[in-house]
């Protein structure tokens, strides 16, 4: 008789890659959110047993605020120059204890004149152009402040953004700090509508991360770190924003989360941008995991070795390789002779999903505006293909050696307040 039953070993691997997919991009959420509260709950009780903390109020006096010194790193920003000098000088933060300085090497768009003439602001330039990472090594080699504070020149602050940015450090153990990053006018276009769901997302495993311990990893439209714990970053890497403050988890200091702490920034012009964008991330994503693999070691940090290998190293390595397995193996385990119903409903639910992809991505093309005014639960599968077709696309460009560290400048939509 001939036995009609899937092979153990498409069962393997359709099972095996499933729980890799479940877990990177949802259960690794539930369960961070879940041992978040656990770990709030428990100290909230040792806080109960414990002379009270003084009120929040009493650090955003400012006198008790640290002097910070702000530093943009701009290469020929001269188009929002402006617009950044105007939200810079309408924060709410002690002008006594705010340094400002932009760091401008290689621009030859007459951003250093421009901003020469500004007053309260200082400006570093030479012409040679060293990429991001040297900019803000020359930067912090600057300041004299106790606290930096990076931003981009395109990305907006709130008014109350550095005061949020700052409160953290109330706590010792607090040696970095992440903004929030919101997407601006994310419903314009297909490009903006997925990039706005993703941070929604992220910004939600951000405060799950929080909670449980640290962030790993901040956006570089705004973030901070205690100076005396900076460390000069290589001059090639891609991800400066991720190492700077994963070097800093590294060295038994946590990385906190400010979500009032907010920069917006527009989406990326385009779908051709936004997955230029994504797939240079991706392949500094591959290169911080070389160069931080160290961290992942349990004995140095349990709670960061679990949070980076989940939340970072899987979506970059593991996670995309088994989408193409998990969908080849449960073809082969509906199309065996006797499957069971489960594998072709799954089956099914994969094509309805690509499908999805395959649509959206359709009318993209015919007209990006008009995809962005779909839902934007629309445009989940087919950003979701998009971020992982990069990871195969970073990580080629990673190991030909064809990533420069050198940022080439992404189109952005006009901003919803233009």
């Amino acid at each position: 008789m001939i036995d009609s039953s899937p092979s153990t070993f498409a069962l393997a691997l359709f099972w095996g890659s499933l729980a890799v997919l479940v877990y990177t991009y949802l259960g690794y959420g539930a369960l961070t959110w879940a041992l978040g509260r656990v770990r709030r709950f428990l100290t909230n009780r040792r806080k109960h047993r414990t002379p009270a903390a003084p009120a929040s109020g009493a650090s955003d006096r400012d006198d008790a605020l640290p002097a910070v010194t702000l530093i943009v790193a701009a290469y020929n920003e001269a188009d929002v120059l402006d617009a950044k000098l105007d939200n810079l000088r309408a924060l709410d933060y002690p002008e006594e204890k705010l340094e400002v300085l932009f760091v401008t090497d290689g621009s030859t768009d007459g951003s250093p004149e421009r901003l020469a003439r500004e007053p309260g602001v200082q400006c570093l330039h030479q012409p040679a152009r060293a990429g991001k990472a040297a900019a803000m090594n020359r930067g912090v080699a600057h300041a004299t402040t106790p606290v930096v504070a990076f931003t981009d020149a395109n990305a907006m602050l709130a008014p109350s953004a550095l005061r949020a940015l700052v409160r953290p450090y109330r706590d010792p153990s607090v040696g970095a700090v992440a903004g929030e990053k919101q997407v601006e006018n994310a419903g314009g276009n297909a490009a903006g509508a997925g990039e706005g769901l993703y941070w929604t997302y992220e910004s939600a495993l951000r405060r799950w991360d929080a909670d449980l311990h640290t962030i790993v990893g901040a956006a570089g439209e705004l973030f901070s770190v205690r100076t005396d714990l900076y460390r000069p970053l290589p001059t090639d890497t891609i991800l400066d924003d991720f190492v700077a403050t994963l070097t800093v988890a590294g060295s038994g200091y946590r990385v906190a989360y400010a979500p009032e702490a907010t920069a917006r920034e527009a989406p990326s012009a385009s779908l051709s941008d936004e997955m230029a964008r994504k797939v240079r991330i991706a392949a500094g994503g591959i290169q911080s995991i070389a160069r931080l693999r160290h961290l992942l070691n349990p004995l140095r940090d349990p709670l960061l070795a679990f949070q980076l290998g989940s939340h970072r190293v899987l979506r970059w390595t593991l996670a995309p390789a088994m989408l193409p397995v998990c969908l080849a193996s449960n073809i082969a385990l509906a199309a065996g002779s006797g499957a069971a119903l489960l594998y072709e409903g799954l089956l099914a639910a994969h094509v309805v999903f690509y499908g999805l992809a395959c649509v959206y991505g359709a009318v993209a093309a015919w007209d990006e505006r008009a995809a962005g005014r779909f839902p934007g639960w629309l445009s989940a599968p087919f950003y979701f293909v998009l971020m992982n077709a990069a990871v195969y696309a970073g990580a080629i460009r990673y190991v030909r050696g064809g990533q420069s560290a050198q940022w080439k400048r992404v189109r952005r939509a006009e901003s919803a307040g233009a």
